[in-house]
Parts: C-alpha cells; sequence; structure tokens
C-alpha cells in the first residue's frame, strides 16, 4: 500500500524527500474491535495515525470509565503527555471496530528530527492538530449544552454513534446515560 499520498495531502508543503523519510519509518499495523493501542501505566512509543476505523481515549477515576476523546480515519492519536515525557499513561486507547494505523516511535521520530529539518515541521503540525482537537473538546464540553454536544458529535463524528457503546457516548459527552436517552428521543 502506497502511504505518501494519503498523509502527504495533510502536509502540501513538505518536500517529497522529507516525507519519504517520515513514510519509511511508518509501521503498519491492524487492531482488531476491543484491542487496546496503549494502556494505562505503559509509556507510550508512537505516535499514530488512523488510516481506517475509529478508537477511543480513555481512562479510569473512582472505578468509572471516562471517556475524553474519539479519533477516526485522518486523524493522529497518542496519549500525548506519555509520549513527549516519555513516563507512565494514564490512558487507554481502545479499538472501537477494525482499525488501520501507521505508527512511529518515539525513538525513530526523534532521530529524524535531528535528521531532517523539515521533520520539526511535521512534527509541529501533528502536534498543532492535536492541541486544536484538544481546544475544541474544552469549548466543546464546557461551553454547550446537552442537547448541543450531541448534534455536534452526530454531525462531526457520525460514525461514533455506530461504534461506540452508549455509555462510552453518554461519558464522552458529560451527561448521564438517561439524559442521553431523553436527547435521542426527543430527537
Amino acid at each position: 500500500m502506497n502511504k505518501i499520498p494519503v498523509i502527504h495531502e495533510l502536509y502540501p508543503d513538505i518536500p517529497e524527500t522529507s516525507l519519504h523519510l517520515f513514510f519509511d519509518k511508518l509501521q503498519e499495523k491492524t487492531l482488531q474491535k476491543g484491542d487496546l493501542l496503549i494502556s494505562e501505566g505503559q509509556i507510550c512509543q508512537h505516535i499514530t495515525y488512523i488510516q481506517s476505523g475509529i478508537v477511543r481515549s480513555a481512562y479510569k477515576r473512582d472505578d468509572k470509565d471516562i471517556t475524553i476523546s474519539f479519533s477516526g480515519e485522518g486523524e493522529f492519536i497518542t496519549a500525548m503527555s506519555s509520549f513527549i515525557s516519555q513516563t507512565p499513561t494514564y490512558e487507554n486507547i481502545e479499538a472501537l471496530s477494525e482499525t488501520h494505523v501507521l505508527q512511529i516511535s518515539y525513538s525513530e521520530l526523534m532521530a529524524l528530527l535531528d535528521q531532517d529539518k523539515n521533520m520539526e515541521h511535521i512534527y509541529r503540525l501533528i502536534l498543532e492538530r492535536y492541541y486544536i482537537s484538544l481546544e475544541e473538546l474544552l469549548i466543546f464540553s464546557k461551553f454547550k449544552s446537552a442537547k448541543e454536544r450531541y448534534l455536534e458529535l452526530l454531525t462531526k463524528k457520525p460514525l461514533i454513534i455506530q461504534y461506540a457503546a452508549v455509555g462510552h457516548i453518554a461519558s464522552y459527552l458529560d451527561m448521564s446515560i438517561e439524559t442521553l436517552s431523553r436527547i435521542r428521543s426527543s430527537m
């Protein structure tokens, strides 16, 4: 499979020679539904690009499973604080469907950053996209009503409704399952 056209569309200004260095280090992996990309307590060793499928990022608190994000095709996913600091993560990243990904390891990325100045640009763009998604999530969760959050989820990530459990969706939307059920039945 040719990896270059997929991600090249995200970074059209990066010279193709630099992209080839980056793509040569990517490893393909397939996750089955329920497989974990990373588990709480592990040190995150990869940044992962999702070619197809859906994953959710969650953590445990007081024996509750709290979904913090869903990611799908065309998005990068990682336990970012663990990846950057190389310390154990509190996150679990779980495949909600068969998911095909491309991964680059921390050590290979750091070596590429030293080797090619354009790699810093690629890494910065990945970090910027990640930051933007986190900021949107913060605004999403703090400033919108429960119904607005659900409608936005339907608009921006409709596949989540197909693949995620109702409890995961309610947790992500910061509402009870009962509230989510009321919203769904009123539509």
